[in-house]
């Protein structure tokens, strides 16, 4: 079955970076697109960063570009965000996913991200 593992989430300060990894399984991953998304307390989830099977197409929420780097290693399984210059409002549980059909399809467990001084 798929499976999608993230890991990397933690506390930093304002201003830092943390890299997040999500490692999948049960499928031909390089078939897929990928994406980042996160929830933070008392909002809806919000789609983050998406990147294409083979990675030539990427996309970004405006409020992360230009700070944040969505990547994938398809020989490995994992897609990666790199996160810069974090702000205390990237507090969030951040999810890796597979769409389907252009909807959220798999996701994985969450990683808590938490921005604060």
């Amino acid at each position: 079955q798929v499976q999608l593992v993230e890991s990397g989430g933690g506390w930093v300060q304002p201003g830092g970076s943390l890299r997040l990894s999500c490692v999948a399984s049960g499928f031909t991953f390089s078939r897929y697109a990928m994406r980042w998304y996160r929830q933070a307390p008392g909002k809806e989830r919000e789609l983050v960063a998406q990147i294409t099977g083979g990675g030539v197409t990427i996309r970004y929420t405006d409020s992360v570009r230009g700070r944040f780097t969505i990547s994938r290693d398809n020989a490995k399984n994992t897609v990666y965000l790199d996160m810069n210059s974090l702000k205390p409002d990237a507090t969030a549980v951040y999810y890796c996913n597979r769409p389907l059909l252009g909807e959220p399809g798999d996701w994985g467990q969450g990683t808590q991200v938490t921005v604060s001084s």
